[in-house]
């Protein structure tokens, strides 16, 4: 090689050098713009709850959750001629209270979802 073709090698590389350089100092920039950008809206946000606004216990203590079975609330089939069921005449629940609060026992052979293995009701 001539000395010419090292002094272009050189050159290129003092460009390349620069100009990586310069690309460090843009994004270097673009990243403190950012924090200062997000400091800023931090700024307008409100204030975090203190430890006196968090929500208490009640005097009484703990809710218990309440356990019961529930009926379903059947809509009446229409093919006596009658006038459908309208959404405003249906109850707010889709189901009641039922009757019947003992738990029901478990029985062998009795459980098993689809394709859990089990053998299903018989």
């Amino acid at each position: 090689m001539s000395t010419a073709t090292y002094e272009l090698l050189a050159a290129s590389d003092a460009v390349n050098v620069t100009v990586a350089f310069i690309l460090g100092l843009v994004v270097a920039g673009a990243l403190i713009g950012a924090v200062r950008i997000g400091m800023r809206v931090m700024d307008r946000e409100s204030d975090r709850p203190r430890a006196e606004d968090q929500p208490h216990l009640p005097a009484s203590g703990a809710v218990r959750e309440e356990r019961e079975i529930r009926e379903p609330d059947e809509i009446p089939l229409n093919q006596d001629g009658s006038p459908r069921l309208m959404p405003y005449e249906l109850h707010h629940s889709g189901s009641r209270r039922g009757e019947d609060q003992r738990r029901r026992k478990w029985l062998p052979g009795s459980s098993g979802a689809f394709g859990s293995g089990g053998s299903g009701h018989h």
